[in-house]
């Protein structure tokens, strides 16, 4: 089921057989902020956290779906291209309209306030691909999942965002989200 997010979007809940598109919208992020590294180890993120109880939403573009003859044509043209058999065509069942990619992402579990003790919505990640940021979809997925805790009974929503990360710290601020805490790392030396 979907619903508008804004004028040209829609978002939708996403389904546990979504994990790989996750794990590439995961990937994507990280290496926005950090280009060269390897972000493989992410896999078992989204294979212990992601779950029925960690829900998952895409938005789309609205209205912009190819169409059956578009793909049949293009199929056929690529078939012939190649010299195969156009009798192929007939082992494929096309859908009337063929979804685009997603152009964002939500993933959202659930955490432990560690003053007060209740539970509260923790947002995993909040991804918007680059040719859509600054349309306000961020921001409309930010009140969507306010939205959504309080409905549940969420008394506040945690995230955590890298220092480097400007534009998501800007969000968050404009929003009305404050520092809580300060996560500290100190990298250890394998060598003895």
């Amino acid at each position: 089921m979907s619903e508008q997010l804004l004028p040209g979007y829609i978002i939708r809940c996403g389904s546990l057989l979504e994990r790989s598109l996750l794990l590439k919208f995961m990937q994507r992020t990280y290496q926005d902020l950090f280009p060269n590294e390897d972000f493989s180890h992410l896999e078992q993120t989204v294979k212990q956290y992601f779950s029925s109880n960690t829900p998952l939403w895409w938005v789309e573009e609205e209205g912009e779906q190819g169409s059956k003859g578009e793909i049949n044509s293009k199929f056929k043209i690529q078939n012939d291209a190649r010299g195969l058999a156009n009798a192929a065509l007939t082992k494929f069942k096309i859908e009337d309209s063929i979804p685009l990619p997603p152009i964002a992402c939500l993933w959202v579990g659930n955490a432990i306030d560690q003053v007060h003790g209740y539970r509260h919505a923790h947002i995993f990640i909040l991804y918007v691909v680059p040719e859509h940021r600054r349309r306000g979809i961020g921001t409309a997925l930010m009140r969507y999942v306010e939205n959504w805790a309080i409905q549940r009974g969420d008394r506040q929503i945690g995230l955590q965002v890298f220092q480097s990360n400007k534009p998501a710290l800007n969000l968050y601020n404009q929003l009305g989200y404050q520092t809580q805490s300060i996560w500290m790392v100190k990298f250890l030396s394998a060598e003895k």
